[in-house]
């Protein structure tokens, strides 16, 4: 029979040998478990969104927009099928899809990370509540401060994604007109006729003017005789285009036919006729240049110039009292006599 003392001592000791006592099995199979299983999910996830990315990429880099850029930008099926055959179109859609793809990759990754850590966090034991309450709140003070930041990348993505413009168009993008060089999710380097580099915030870009997509027309206004008759205009145009058809340069790039829209404008001296041509994109100017010189040339061989605007010339006609006064001026001194001695003689 055991004394009160004993039965405490033995109870003790019991304790102290459960207390001692370390269940392993028990620990891993709690936080670290669930620890290791936030890791794998978050690392499966991150996979799984990023195959889905790599998927949304390759549709672009293949053209499975060309039937939206066929309603766009092509006249016919044959204008489409060997637009979507265009290494230039091709090369330009693998580096869209590349951008866009890279971009969003990051993203997902980022996030699926910070989501991750913090689950980690929450196991371990840390309270978040005040991190989260200080984050929503730096949160804000950053949106503010860098909402245009945000607002230039958002904007760049969506050019890329749609592919508004891409390096090497011309385009008008307000103040600054030029040829594309560079693309980027934050800005835009445009390159002008005079050789400005314009940097160009995508966020302020409120809209684009591509002139190289699809195709590009050549309107050319040309002031001919007024009294010239319609056979002569026709012969004129006819010849030039038939100049600029055997050019071997500036044949290849014309699509279409040349059109004349007919009398753009009348004055007393001549009248203006509009042409255009359809061409490739970025080579209208050059087109436009051959058709003024080969109309130049067909005008001289018919003997035809084109009309001067009307002239009027003023001309001042002199006081004749003035006139006078300076034709004695000028005989007094001339006719003066001189003396003996080489002096001149005052005139009497």
């Amino acid at each position: 029979m055991q004394t009160p003392a004993e039965q405490v001592r033995d109870a003790v000791t019991e304790t102290v040998d459960k207390t001692t006592e370390f269940d392993y099995w028990a620990f891993f199979l709690g936080t670290p478990l669930r620890i290791v299983v936030i890791v794998i999910v978050s690392i499966v996830v991150n996979l799984l969104v990023r195959k889905l990315i790599n998927r949304f990429a390759q549709s672009i880099a293949d053209g499975s927009t060309a039937a939206s850029d066929r309603r766009r930008f092509a006249v016919s099926e044959g204008a489409a099928e060997s637009s979507s055959q265009d290494p230039t179109a091709r090369a330009r859609r693998a580096q869209r899809a590349k951008t866009v793809g890279s971009m969003l990759q990051s993203i997902a990754t980022i996030v699926i990370s910070v989501i991750a850590f913090l689950m980690v966090l929450t196991e371990l034991g840390f309270n978040l509540g005040p991190v989260l309450a200080s984050a929503g709140i730096a949160g804000v003070a950053i949106g503010f401060g860098a909402q245009t930041l945000v607002k230039d990348y958002l904007s760049g993505f969506f050019i890329v994604v749609e592919d508004q413009y891409g390096i090497g168009d011309s385009v008008d993008l307000g103040e600054a007109v030029g040829i594309v060089e560079e693309v980027e999710l934050r800005t835009t380097r445009v390159r002008g006729v005079d050789g400005t580099l314009w940097h160009v915030r995508n966020g302020e870009i409120l809209r684009v003017g591509n002139q190289s997509q699809g195709w590009a027309r050549a309107v050319m206004d040309i002031p001919l005789p007024y009294s010239s008759d319609r056979t002569t205009i026709d012969e004129v145009i006819a010849d030039a285009v038939a100049a600029i058809r055997r050019d071997p340069k500036i044949a290849p790039v014309i699509l279409e036919d040349p059109e004349i829209w007919g009398v753009e404008a009348i004055t007393g001296e001549s009248m203006t006729i509009r042409t255009v041509i359809k061409t490739e994109p970025n080579e209208q100017w050059a087109v436009a240049r051959a058709f003024r010189a080969a109309i130049k040339h067909e005008l001289d061989v018919r003997g035809l110039r084109m009309p001067l605007p009307q002239q009027t010339v003023l001309r001042t006609i002199p006081d004749p009292a003035h006139a006078v006064k300076e034709s004695e001026s000028e005989s007094g001194e001339s006719d003066g006599d001189t003396g003996s001695d080489g002096s001149a003689k005052p005139v009497q």
